[in-house]
């Protein structure tokens, strides 16, 4: 990278925009090439505490019993290789993207499995007087920019005691924000009109998956799968410049749902979020805000339906302060958010909500290398209709480093 380090690179590499990251630039032929990406590991120490059926893994929740796991793992963002490639032709700018994503931990299971991810794979063509077409794969384009935004790009957040061996952390996931995740696409991206822009697009839907009932909702075990549309989403901002520079956004997304159980009909999972981040003196500060109906709480179409088809409510928010010390660039941080998930008439319990509070310093030792150290306070709180509230907590360490190229 040429740039500074920053969350804004982070985001940018997240994002994979078509347009070249200026990392190592090739001239071939008629295109040039860019070759760029990150490392980074993290040893992290998660100590766990709280009732038993309040945890679950995918969240880095223990099951109780005041216990502690150790890792050393790979963050929120995922390990990059990308190539990129542009070129003009016939008056239309022409660019493709695709990445390689290997984890850099070890499973505590004593058998190593496969760690290979291919999150990019795209094409764009289009030109700066109209926009441009996009096909392939890339990030969501709902609650995409929740997760740009989020420090904990930079770092672990959330997921480091249960998640070893993956290719990723989940930084504020399920604790502020839902998913974007990684989609197969058509989507058409507008010009940027003095700070205004939009995009729109086609989306691979999900298969629903609905909780397993019991002892709560601690399990992802799917009770019955739901057929999946192609789902629709959209986002728009505006961006501004100046001693007072920031962003708004807002975005949403709906999916046809059909066939739980076999016998029940149809339905729609809906969800919408606004959010703004406003920068000033080297400090930073995050708003965001989500609400869904059959969308889920962490995962899109995960746990947003009820074993007997309903839909579930939910929302999502996260605040987040941040400030770049002058002079030696050290990035200092703080965010807390929520997601609660309302549970319906079938289910035993009326909440679920996972909470999670961040402490970090985010410092760039080089132009292209950040040390990091991160504090997360994980929480769960499981409402149940006939019997006492269920609670847990995972609280973890983490220290490591990120580097660019």
């Amino acid at each position: 990278m040429k740039t500074k380090l920053s969350l804004a690179v982070a985001s940018a590499l997240l994002a994979a925009a078509s347009s070249a990251n200026a990392g190592i630039m090739i001239p071939a032929g008629d295109w040039t090439l860019d070759i760029g990406g990150l490392v980074n590991a993290y040893y992290t120490v998660t100590k766990y505490s709280g009732d038993t059926g309040a945890g679950t893994a995918a969240l880095g929740l223990g099951d109780g019993g005041n216990s502690s796991q150790g890792n050393i793992t790979t963050g929120l963002l995922a390990n990059y290789l990308t190539v990129s490639g542009k070129t003009r032709q016939n008056d239309l700018d022409v660019g493709f993207t695709i990445s390689i994503n290997p984890g850099a931990a070890t499973s505590n299971s004593g058998i190593q499995g496969s760690q290979q991810e291919n999150r990019l794979a795209f094409i764009t063509f289009g030109d700066a007087s109209w926009g441009s077409i996009k096909l392939g794969k890339d990030i969501g384009i709902y609650a995409s920019d929740a997760i740009l935004n989020d420090m904990t790009l930079l770092g672990v957040g959330g997921g480091a005691g249960s998640l070893s061996g993956n290719t990723t952390t989940l930084g504020r996931i399920g604790s502020g924000y839902v998913y974007a995740d990684f989609k197969s696409m058509v989507a058409y991206s507008s010009p940027n009109w003095n700070g205004f822009s939009f995009t729109a697009g086609v989306t691979q839907g999900w298969n629903a998956v609905a909780a397993a009932e019991g002892a709560g909702i601690s399990s992802l075990a799917s009770t019955d799968r739901a057929g999946a549309g192609s789902a629709y989403e959209a986002k728009a901002s505006y961006e501004w410049t100046g001693d007072v520079a920031g962003k708004v956004w807002a975005s949403g997304i709906s999916q046809k749902v059909t066939g739980f159980a076999g016998t029940i009909g149809s339905d729609r999972a809906t969800a919408m979020d606004i959010g703004t981040t406003i920068n000033l003196a080297g400090f930073g500060l995050t708003g965001y805000y989500g609400q869904g109906d059959g969308i889920g709480q962490t995962f899109q179409l995960r746990n947003g339906f009820d074993a007997t088809g309903k839909s579930r409510d939910s929302d999502q928010w996260y605040v987040q302060g941040t400030y770049a010390l002058p002079g030696v660039g050290t990035k200092l941080g703080v965010s807390y958010g929520e997601s609660t998930l309302d549970g319906n008439s079938v289910d035993t319990w009326s909440e679920l909500e996972d909470s999670m509070w961040t402490v970090g310093a985010y410092h760039p030792i080089t132009k292209h290398l950040n040390l990091v150290a991160e504090y997360s306070e994980s929480e769960r709180e499981l409402d149940r209709k006939a019997a006492s509230t269920l609670s847990a907590k995972a609280k973890t360490i983490s220290l490591g480093a990120i580097l660019f190229f």
